[in-house]
């Protein structure tokens, strides 16, 4: 797990994925998926979504290795995936690397995926890129009103290319994405910290300036020390004490390099 605090730019992310050593997590695939949060077409300074600039530095890690390189996300509810990678400078940065912005919502091939020891979804459907590449989740700092906080593991969520998502909210958000991390796990994640949010998030809190990056292998330990980098108890997070306790990674006994924990640690408001 790694901590890194840094002003806004290339650098702390990559450091933050060299003390993870994030190659060896991608060794062994030949595609790399970087799933962003865009459940608005909001910009990066919002605290909303995330930070091209965080993509960009990723980008330039995997561009050393044979893999090719998408950045994903699907429709949601409310904002079309192919406008927030226009608004947000996605698409206009991916450009520039000759990667594709792909939104799964229009990837035909697919495949359905059975979920064993469920929570409430016996089976997912998604494209079949999704199962045979290695995933990042480039997720955002920020409270969520549903489920406490979204991080990594909430960010995979995405990964389903149904653009009406209220079936799966009424199922139990916390519990869905249990199910999906159960059987696609994030290999990376990485936590965009720069601008985070706080409130009454994922879109209509406040932004704060964090400065941080965190970078970790293990999602339930990554998640767990964005909840207590944000002061609150990963315990009392429901999918992020669930997945804890069907061995989806450790929620405690967490080894951080980097920053101390305490050094960057900050009271969000939740509401």
């Amino acid at each position: 797990m790694a901590i890194v605090k840094g002003e806004r730019g290339h650098e702390p992310v990559f450091k933050a994925l060299d003390l993870i050593d994030y190659e060896s997590a991608l060794a062994g695939y030949k595609k790399v998926l970087i799933k962003v949060n865009f459940i608005t077409t909001m910009t990066w300074d919002s605290g909303a979504t995330t930070d091209p600039m965080v993509v960009e530095a990723i980008i330039q890690r995997l561009k050393k290795l044979p893999v090719e390189i998408y950045v994903v996300e699907s429709d949601a509810t409310m904002t079309n995936a192919d406008s927030a990678f226009k608004a947000t400078g996605m698409a206009e940065m991916c450009k520039q690397y000759d990667v594709e912005c792909l939104n799964l919502r229009h990837v035909k091939d697919k495949v359905k995926i059975k979920i064993p020891n469920c929570e409430t979804l016996k089976d997912i459907t998604v494209p079949r890129i999704v199962t045979e590449s290695a995933i990042i989740s480039a997720a955002k700092m920020k409270t969520h009103m549903a489920t406490k906080v979204t991080l990594g593991m909430k960010n995979m969520f995405g990964l389903l290319p149904d653009k009406f998502k209220a079936k799966y909210h009424a199922k139990g958000i916390s519990k869905v994405v249990v199910d999906i991390n159960t059987v696609l796990k994030p290999h990376l994640i990485v936590i965009d910290g720069f601008v985070a949010m706080e409130g009454r998030g994922p879109t209509n809190g406040s932004p704060v300036k964090m400065d941080l990056i965190i970078a970790g292998k293990d999602p339930v330990a990554t998640d767990a020390t964005g909840a207590r980098v944000m002061g609150l108890d990963p315990h009392e997070i429901s999918h992020i004490r669930t997945a804890n306790q069907k061995g989806l990674g450790n929620i405690d006994n967490i080894e951080i390099i980097g920053s101390k924990l305490e050094d960057v640690q900050r009271i969000f408001k939740r509401n």
